[in-house]
């Protein structure tokens, strides 16, 4: 059996690759935990970054790779990464914005802290017990706030792996019920409160302390939910890896999507064991080491394994735009392989 020979990437020029993407104001990449959202998410917002749109990269994965693609320690905030292009860059923490947003999400039941109530007392039976997913839930607040900034022109999201996406999609429709129950509630039990703050001279606890604040986080998450929906401003791509069981995840999620009425545009399998000369014209292919398809039996298997999932994927996912990534020698982290990276994605 050959051996596969690999040679480290020589310098890419910055005039060889494309700058600029062809999306909307919203891309979020999403699929089954470790197809490589992360390094799409971070190719794509250096291309946006790099003909100087105001680009924020986001991340929602609790693995935070983003700072290892970037080999940059990139802070919870949006932080200007680069000097020399508007790249900007957050990696949000759910634990971290769980305890921020505690005032208005207090622990397990949202809730919670600013009705006083503990999550198995009868304010809690009443709206149906604690919420699922409280740490997402603080996570899409801080989402949303990255989405309203005015100082980005695109924001590009790594989405954590598909089941926790799918629980943050879901997000909008139960808080839209839960801000309904409290709304019931509050008209229900209203002329009760005012009744026991006059016996006590007003002493009592406002019910609608917090009641502000809670309309305003239910019209921003309709808000994100018509985006979220408009082809127009959001792009949602869908990423995998030619193997039969990331096609039935990415077919599951596409699926989900559907339900959401969320379009998908693009799909990207990644990793695919095809020269760089196959994918773009951009770069010079000779410069990466590719698999010896004629004289390496283990890469002759891999290869018969990855097209049976790409004509699959290929039937599964007709309608929809497909771009392919190759399988690289060298791992893909830092600027000058995140350019290749985006050169495929052109």
């Amino acid at each position: 059996m050959a051996e596969i020979d690999v040679e480290p990437v020589e310098r890419i020029e910055e005039d060889v690759v494309p700058t600029g993407i062809d999306a909307p104001e919203y891309v979020l990449y999403g699929g089954k935990g470790g197809v490589g959202k992360t390094t799409m998410a971070a190719a794509t917002a250096l291309a946006s970054a790099r003909d100087g749109t105001r680009t924020l990269v986001v991340s929602t994965d609790p693995a935070h790779s983003l700072s290892d693609t970037f080999e940059y320690d990139i802070p919870s905030e949006a932080t200007r990464i680069r000097e020399e292009i508007p790249l900007y860059a957050a990696e949000i923490d759910p634990d971290a914005a769980l305890e921020e947003q505690a005032g208005m999400l207090g622990g397990e039941n949202p809730l919670g802290g600013m009705l006083g109530d503990e999550d198995d007392g009868p304010m809690a039976s009443l709206l149906g017990g604690a919420m699922p997913g409280a740490d997402e839930a603080a996570a899409m607040q801080k989402l949303l706030e990255f989405l309203d900034d005015e100082r980005f022109e695109r924001v590009v999201v790594d989405t954590a792996p598909t089941g926790h996406t799918l629980r943050l999609l879901e997000l909008p429709e139960l808080m839209d019920t839960m801000v309904g129950r409290m709304m019931s509630l509050r008209q229900r039990f209203q002329g009760m409160m005012d009744g026991v703050k006059g016996m006590f001279g007003g002493g009592a606890d406002d019910p609608e302390e917090g009641m502000d604040d809670l309309d305003a986080f239910k019209e921003r998450i309709q808000d994100l939910r018509r985006t979220l929906r408009d082809p127009s401003k959001t792009d949602f791509r869908v990423v995998m890896i030619p193997e039969e069981m990331s096609v039935f995840e990415s077919k599951r999620l596409l699926a989900q999507l559907d339900e959401f009425g969320i379009p998908v545009g693009t799909v990207i399998v990644n990793r695919v064991m095809e020269n760089l000369a196959d994918v773009t014209d951009s770069v010079d292919s000779s410069r990466f080491a590719t698999p010896n398809l004629e004289e390496c039996e283990f890469c002759q298997q891999r290869w018969e394994v990855q097209q049976g999932a790409l004509r699959e994927a290929q039937d599964v996912f007709r309608g929809h735009t497909i771009k392919r990534v190759p399988l690289f020698a060298d791992e893909v982290r830092g600027e000058e392989m995140l350019r290749v990276v985006a050169a495929c994605l052109d």
